[in-house]
């Protein structure tokens, strides 16, 4: 008797150690992740690592890309994001759009708000002649050119790991179907796992249908269990995602049979898209 409460004992006491030892593991591992985030964060130009990156050529178009922070932006740049939203945006939300409208006004200019800005080059003769407070008072202009598109991206937790969110990425209607979008999704992918980012998750109006295909069977991005789809409620939206590792499959993604871990998503593309000079 005595020694079977022994053994309750020293078993009892074991699930004690081995508790003790869960909690910490758990604390140990938000701080990690929450490292991780702060390391991202402080990376201010994300084209230090990526500097092939800064220019795409396309047949008709050339562009510069540069990078930015939503507490530093200029007012034209301020006034072209609006513009640029409202343009592609509003037929998506609908009667939502003068509320979102004021939501992603308060976005655009958060400390932790990333810009990938696209400059638009060849008219750079034509601009050069204008002094820079021209430029900057000129519609989409600053002293590096006009602005064609940019994403707003950030470093954020979500279901306790590491994600770059994507809250835009919009192009001006005539630089599209260029290659342009896929480009800067293959940049972010990148900037992304350069982070230690576990994957990138985005959000996409249901209505949006060429978003949603450019997204889903272009990029293959797939649902996330964070999606109001996925917990039966009805949204206009989805929320998609690419894992880099599993863990991060196991807790964003739907379960797919023949889904599979993405751990280079943009090996296969590098070479299609590697950039060339401007």
């Amino acid at each position: 008797m005595e020694a079977e409460k022994s053994a309750e004992s020293n078993e009892k006491s074991k699930n004690n150690r081995d508790k003790k030892m869960t909690r910490k593991e758990i604390l140990e591992k938000k701080k990690k992740v929450q490292e991780i985030i702060k390391a991202a964060v402080s990376q201010k130009d994300p084209f230090s690592s990526f500097p092939s990156f800064r220019h795409y050529k396309k047949k008709d178009l050339s562009v510069y890309l540069d990078s930015g922070c939503g507490d530093s932006l200029s007012s034209p740049i301020k006034q072209y994001i609006q513009n640029l939203l409202k343009v592609n945006m509003e037929a998506s939300y609908g009667t939502e759009w003068p509320v979102e409208e004021k939501v992603k006004r308060r976005e655009m200019v958060s400390s932790e708000a990333r810009y990938i800005f696209v400059y638009e080059i060849s008219n750079v003769e034509a601009m050069l002649k204008l002094s820079k407070k021209e430029r900057c008072n000129a519609d989409g202009m600053d002293d590096k050119g006009h602005l064609v598109a940019f994403v707003h991206y950030r470093f954020t937790i979500e279901e306790e790991i590491p994600v770059l969110y994507v809250y835009e990425l919009q192009l001006e209607h005539r630089v599209q179907g260029k290659g342009l979008g896929k480009f800067l999704m293959v940049l972010i992918e990148l900037i992304a796992q350069k982070s230690k980012m576990s994957a990138v998750v985005l959000t996409v109006q249901k209505a949006n249908m060429i978003a949603m295909n450019f997204y889903r069977n272009k990029l293959r991005y797939l649902i996330s269990t964070m999606s109001p789809s996925q917990m039966g409620l009805q949204t206009n939206y989805e929320l998609l995602c690419k894992s880099f590792d599993y863990e991060a499959k196991a807790g964003l993604q739907v379960k797919i049979n023949d889904c599979k871990v993405i751990r280079s998503p943009f090996v296969k593309h590098l070479t299609k898209f590697l950039p060339m000079s401007a």
